[in-house]
């Protein structure tokens, strides 16, 4: 990070030439209103049209879906389809004319979804059924090298697709306990080469859109016994920054995003990525309950992160929250 004061309202500048007005992120979340073949519809419009009234600096559109089989709501973004691509300019459009920078986060949910979302296919690296807090999945089938190929260019699409309709940022969700996330944890990957499908997704990315800002949201730790660790983490994070990642978005991992019992208050997921952006030299989000200006300005001098992302506080009042912390100052 720079050496001068850095606080919530400095702007942060890329390789690329563009340039984040202020270090607030607003993060995705899933609002459910889409059609249910993935379009855009007005009620997604009017849903971001919203949340860009808090004055963020990137805001990043929910997941999704990169592939059918990859589907995990009925009414989930889609970025699978070409025919998509009209509703989606418009929703970068909307976006950038409010002064932020525009992202998609494109996801396959793997085994973490139900068959009767996915045309009745439901895949994992092997066939472990994917831990979660609330529900009892169903067991996977495990991947044939023609099913992981079909994710690589299904991948390698939706992330064409983005850029055709003028998006800044794409973000691969390899976090939450979805596809990606099962390819790196070791709970459901027991073969021990999970971080092969994200690089490989990650370089072939950079390699056909150099100037693409291209983020990846990665677990901190899984949180789950057997699970990945930060030191897993740190290693998968050096890996992503030397394969040409932009950013890094630090979050919870295979057991899913919801608050570990044994964490409170602001930024209850920082502590994973402090330890990360000390070893790598690219943006790192912080998560996890941030909801104050105060917070976000002594967590950067402190360098525990570059950019923080604040979710709820703004998807409750968006342009209250802008006005107390964000658009003036």
């Amino acid at each position: 990070m720079e050496n001068r004061k850095i606080d919530r309202h400095t702007a942060l500048y890329f390789k690329n030439g563009k340039a984040m007005r202020n270090r607030v992120v607003v993060p995705p979340m899933a609002s459910q209103t889409a059609t249910e073949s993935g379009q855009v519809s007005a009620a997604t419009l009017a849903h971001y049209e919203r949340l860009a009234s808090s004055c963020g600096g990137l805001l990043i559109v929910e997941y999704s879906y990169v592939h059918l089989s990859g589907r995990s709501e009925t009414n989930q973004l889609g970025i699978d389809q070409d025919a998509q691509i009209d509703g989606l300019t418009q929703l970068a459009n909307l976006i950038q004319s409010s002064g932020a920078l525009a992202g998609i986060q494109i996801t396959h949910a793997g085994g973490k979804t139900e068959r009767a979302l996915t045309g009745g296919v439901l895949h994992g690296p092997a066939g472990i059924r994917v831990p979660v807090k609330d529900r009892f999945l169903e067991e996977p089938t495990p991947m044939t090298p023609a099913d992981i190929e079909l994710w690589k260019s299904s991948f390698q699409n939706s992330i064409s697709r983005a850029v055709q309709a003028g998006f800044d940022l794409v973000e691969i969700h390899a976090a939450h306990g979805y596809g990606i996330n099962q390819w790196l944890s070791p709970i459901t990957n027991p073969r021990g080469d999970g971080l092969d499908l994200l690089v490989e997704i990650v370089a072939e990315a950079k390699r056909r859109f150099p100037k693409l800002l291209l983020s990846v949201r990665m677990p901190g730790q899984d949180f789950i016994e057997g699970g990945l660790q930060v030191h897993n983490s740190l290693k998968i994070a050096l890996a992503l920054e030397q394969t040409g990642a932009d950013i890094l978005h630090i979050s919870s991992g295979i057991g899913g995003w919801k608050r570990p019992g044994t964490r409170s208050g602001e930024g209850y997921l920082v502590v994973e990525a402090a330890e990360i952006q000390k070893v790598v030299s690219i943006p790192v989000i912080g998560v996890g309950g941030i909801e104050s200006g105060k917070y976000i300005d002594e967590s950067l001098r402190q360098k525990r992160f570059s950019l923080a992302a604040v979710g709820r506080a703004i998807l409750n009042e968006p342009k209250l929250w802008g006005k107390q912390q964000l658009c003036t100052g």
